[in-house]
């Protein structure tokens, strides 16, 4: 009997076929994108071929087919889903447009907005309320509801989607809703928000809702279609759909939770991952999937992938459990380019696969990865793909030297070892700032790399990582559709209960939790799982009283007392958040906000045997190749598919297989593991890229300050992820009215996280005013604060957290982290008191103070601060957020200092600034020569009924740009007049 793992990708539908005792076969067949079911026959019937049986007795002799595909995401991406209704409480049918208020742009101020799935006259309002404790205030307008519904179906409508306020708590209205559209429209697609995801957050259970009933529709077709051509030729065994979590579900269910699939093909790769690694004794992994145009990661811990609920796919937020599963524009197919101020970039842009690398020959001239890698001599030329295709040598040399190395001035080898560099560098911070955000660190971790790029790029990333062994599995070539073999039965529930962990109905918990466990294990036994075959685990979603960005945290234990039981809950809760932000904040009160239950149905695996060891062949070469490890090598070549478990080869070697290349370089190891994969360990001593050796020169190299500048702008980024998710106010959490960068020691901005335009250019005149205040007198673990506008703050309630950061006794960097707070006293809650006349009305100025001396917080600071606001709670926890944030920017600059030492990362740092001169200069210049005049009119400043004139004169004169606002309105009466640095910072922020 067989099990068939099939994953229809958009180039290639991969077949995995195991039988007990016996190695799993592999086939791979073409995708055919117009109807994927024919792709997918196509290649049964060439593994029924390959076996010497028909397609109905192949099919007849399977137990179970397991298929993952990228319709779904597909049908989204794409956007040729079904025609939409909504049907939403009256008033809010708008939310698809204002989606969570924010600009995904914020510097871009043509930026077009997200079209929504479904048009506005396509979205229909109905009378009915419930609050926000459940009970309904509003009844259903059953008789608003039916003209809805007939005006939605003039508009030819094809699926409905149902979301109102609050009916993750009292669905009462949204179910009579589903009553009355079966009744009026049977058959009719119909996605209830309650249903699809009864928790909290408006705008997740809304567009979660919405794709749901998008791609629905066009999924469910597709599977009906498939599962007819396999009831054509009685295909008897069970037949699942692999989901998005990483467990499967029957047609049925997939089709009716179609949002469950989106990552269907890529969480297979995840799952396989994962059941590779229980093979080989690797329970925490980072899965490193690369393929033509991205590169997957995802975290797999004990065992498990890490799970999100927060996932944007196509710009549009799913919120259902999924692997989660971070994609990045790095790819054999990535192009690189050398910008406008002298700087090597690789990515996002892709090549794709027409016109594809340079090397195919089929009118690309633009260098990409797999040209740099063919130009290195670590690809066959000859036998590309199998020898499917033959790849052009000189081709990729001639793109690379013209786009690259040209314009940096190197010549091409270099340049071409400057893109396997920069591009192993751009994954490697990807993982870093993946891991951190979820509280791990990489250097723990195995990497297990697949996918057709993975193999050349694996032991450079994991270098940089400091990660010691890397593995390829046998099957990397089509782990997703293996993986989808080791999987189980699984359902996610989930039920949101805002709730103070004090005083909590630990019942009425309970009883959720017991309903959700039920549920799970019905629909488990109606599909023949046993009950010893179930395994339910608990989990809820917390967070401190006003953060909005939850932690999950395991809940075991049940039968325990209450207080016992809380009391645990809350320990876990501190020492989970403690993993991910560094620190915890036990003073402050708990809330519970989800409660989740994964139900699980184990299904018989067929774990591939382990392969002969007891007759080890040596490693025999294929041959021998000149390949490039900072100066060309004569490298043997070995064919994966002949070296025996327990051989070993060391670097510098090549090893290939038709769909996979494994570079090993200088000092790293290749073993063969007992299933024929390769373990590859790698010397975190012998640096031999372009890092290492670039940086020991007095100037940096181009190649350096391409990696630098990418591990820059991470660690703001880094900061930027923390500060998001330990804030506690609404304006910092939600609307992210904060910025994070990092200066050097002469104040000038280095890097920045995404934050707000008008902070940009004021936050290096703080750093001024800072170190001009304190001079000498700054030492290792000082923080500093400040608001004052006229010390480089923007308004009151715009406070400055600054972090020194030294290096053997020398200044060199400042972590910087301006936000917004919710209050700093005055006459006003918020600061913004229209009645003011002068600065002392508006809230506690904040001159530049020591937070922190020497590492030891300042309580009488803290505590003088804290009696001027109104909820001095929320501040402390705002202010730790900030605190944390540049404290992860410290840590991070150190590793950078560790790298490439003092000297060497001054140097590029000062070459980045001077490229980004250049580059703003270009742009200047593009522009004519000459004086162009500007005007706004404020209304008036609150206090004189009269317009306020704000007049610019811009002089353009070859690169350079002056900015005159002189004949501006002067000081007014009111509370509108701009510091220094807001005005500098916006007059920057024009021109980016």
């Amino acid at each position: 009997m067989y099990v068939i793992g099939i994953d229809v990708g958009g180039t290639f539908t991969d077949f995995v076929v195991a039988q007990e005792g016996q190695s799993p076969r592999y086939f791979k067949t073409a995708s055919t994108p117009n109807d994927p079911s024919e792709g997918l026959m196509t290649g049964l019937n060439d593994a029924a071929s390959a076996h010497d049986l028909s397609l109905a007795d192949f099919l007849a002799s399977a137990d179970m087919i397991i298929h993952g595909s990228t319709v779904a995401t597909n049908t989204l991406v794409e956007r040729k889903g079904a025609k939409v209704g909504l049907i939403t409480t009256d008033g809010f049918r708008d939310l698809l447009e204002m989606r969570e208020g924010l600009k995904e742009d914020r510097y871009n101020l043509r930026m077009t907005p997200f079209v929504p799935l479904v048009p506005r006259y396509m979205r229909a309002e109905v009378p009915e309320r419930v609050l926000s404790d459940g009970s309904v205030k509003v009844d259903l307008d059953e008789d608003a509801l039916n003209a809805a519904l007939d005006g939605l179906k003039d508009e030819g409508v094809e699926a409905l989607a149902v979301c109102f306020l609050f009916s993750y708590l009292n669905s009462e209205n949204e179910d009579r809703v589903g009553e009355l559209i079966q009744a009026k429209f049977p058959g009719m697609y119909t996605s209830l928000s309650s249903q699809i995801i009864p928790q909290i957050k408006e705008f997740d259970r809304l567009s979660t809702t919405v794709i749901n009933s998008y791609v629905g529709p066009v999924l469910g077709r597709y599977l009906e279609n498939l599962q007819e051509r396999l009831t054509s030729v009685e295909q008897g065994g069970d037949f699942l759909i692999m989901q998005s979590n990483g467990g499967v579900a029957p047609i049925e269910d997939s089709r009716r939770q179609a949002v469950r699939s989106i990552l269907s093909g890529p969480a297979g790769g995840v799952a396989g991952a994962a059941a590779y690694g229980r093979l080989v004794g690797e329970s925490d992994i980072i899965a490193f999937d690369m393929g033509g145009t991205s590169t997957d990661i995802s975290l797999i811990e004990n065992g498990e992938p890490h799970l999100s609920t927060e996932k944007f796919e196509a710009g549009w937020k799913i919120s259902v459990p999924m692997i989660d599963i971070h994609t990045m524009g790095a790819g054999g197919g990535s192009i690189a380019s050398v910008g406008p101020g002298g700087i090597m970039q690789v990515g996002p842009e892709s090549a794709g696969a027409m016109p594809g690398p340079a090397a195919y020959g089929k009118g690309g001239d633009r260098p990409t990865v797999t040209d740099a890698n063919l130009a290195l001599g670590y690809l066959d030329a000859g036998n590309f793909l199998g020898g499917s295709a033959i790849l052009d040598t000189a081709l990729a040399e001639k793109a690379v030297a013209e786009h690259v190395a040209k314009p940096l001035g190197l010549d091409m080898i270099g340049a071409a070892e400057g893109v396997a560099t920069v591009v192993s560098t751009s994954i490697a911070e990807g993982i870093r700032l993946m891991s951190v955000q979820r509280g791990v660190d990489p250097r723990r971790f195995t990497m297990m790399a697949f996918g057709g790029a993975a193999g050349l790029q694996a032991g450079k990333v994991a270098r940089q990582l400091q990660v010691e062994k890397v593995i390829i599995p046998a099957a990397a070539a089509v782990l997703s559709a293996h993986g989808m073999l080791s999987t189980d039965l699984k359902y996610d529930y989930s039920r949101s209960h805002p709730e103070s962990l004090l005083g909590m109905d630990l019942d009425a918990v309970k009883t959720i939790i017991s309903g959700m466990e039920s549920e799970g294990r019905e629909r488990l036994q109606k599909q023949g799982v046993s009950e010893a075959n179930i395994e339910v685990s608990i989990s809820a979603d917390m967070r401190y009283l006003d953060q909005i960005y939850e932690v999950n945290v395991p809940i075991s234990d049940l039968g325990q007392s209450a207080e016992s039981l809380l009391s645990q809950w809350a320990a876990n809760f501190h020492q989970r958040y403690q993993e991910l932000y560094s620190y915890s904040q036990s003073e402050q009160e708990i809330r519970l906000v989800t409660l989740r239950a994964s139900v699980v149905g184990r299904l018989p695996k067929l774990d591939p045997p382990p392969l002969e060891t007891g007759n080890a062949k040596p490693a025999k070469e294929k041959g021998r190749r000149k390949i490039y490890l900072d100066g060309w090598v004569d490298a043997p070549v070995y064919e994966i598919g002949d070296l025996s478990p327990g051989v070993s080869v060391a670097g510098p070697a090549v090893l290939e297989s038709d769909f996979t290349t494994v570079l090993v370089e200088a000092g790293d190891t290749a073993n063969i593991d007992p299933y024929g994969g390769i373990e590859l360990l790698v010397s975190l001593e012998s640096e031999t890229d372009a890092v290492a050796t670039a940086a020991a020169a007095d100037r940096p190299d181009p190649v350096t300050l391409a990696v630098v500048e990418h591990r820059l702008e991470s660690i703001a980024l880094e900061m930027t992820e923390v500060m998001l998710r330990t804030a506690m106010s609404q304006i910092l959490n939600s609307s992210r009215d904060f910025s994070t960068a990092i200066l050097d020691a002469d104040c000038q901005l280095v890097a920045q996280g995404e934050g707000i335009p008008v902070h940009v250019s004021a936050l290096p005149v703080a750093g001024a005013a800072v170190r001009d205040s304190f001079g000498d007198n700054m030492s290792e673990g000082d923080l500093f604060i400040l608001n004052d506008p006229y010390f480089g703050g923007s308004h009151l309630p715009d406070i400055t957290i600054i972090k020194p950061v030294f290096h053997e006794g020398r200044l060199l960097f400042y972590g910087v982290n301006r936000a917004h707070h919710s209050d700093v006293g005055g006459g006003t809650h918020g600061g913004y008191n229209p009645r003011a006349t002068e600065i002392f009305q508006e809230g506690i100025r904040i001159p530049p103070l020591k937070l922190y001396n020497k590492g030891v917080p300042r309580d009488d600071v803290l505590q003088m601060l804290s009696a001027n606001v109104r909820q001095p709670e929320n501040f402390l926890g705002d202010l730790n957020a900030q605190i944390g944030s540049v404290m992860i920017a410290a840590q991070r600059i150190d590793g950078l200092l560790e790298s490439y030492g003092a000297d060497r990362l001054l140097a590029a740092v000062s070459e980045i600034l001077a490229a980004t001169e250049r580059q703003v200069r270009q742009f200047i210049s593009e522009w004519p020569d000459g004086v162009y005049h500007g005007e706004s009119l404020v209304d008036d400043d609150g206090f004189e009924n009269k317009l306020i004139p704000i007049r610019a004169k811009v002089t353009i004169a070859g690169d350079s740009m002056a900015i005159d606002l002189g004949e501006s309105s002067p000081q007014v009466t009111g509370f509108i007049n701009s510091a220094y640095a807001n005005t500098r910072s916006l007059a920057h922020a024009a021109i980016m």
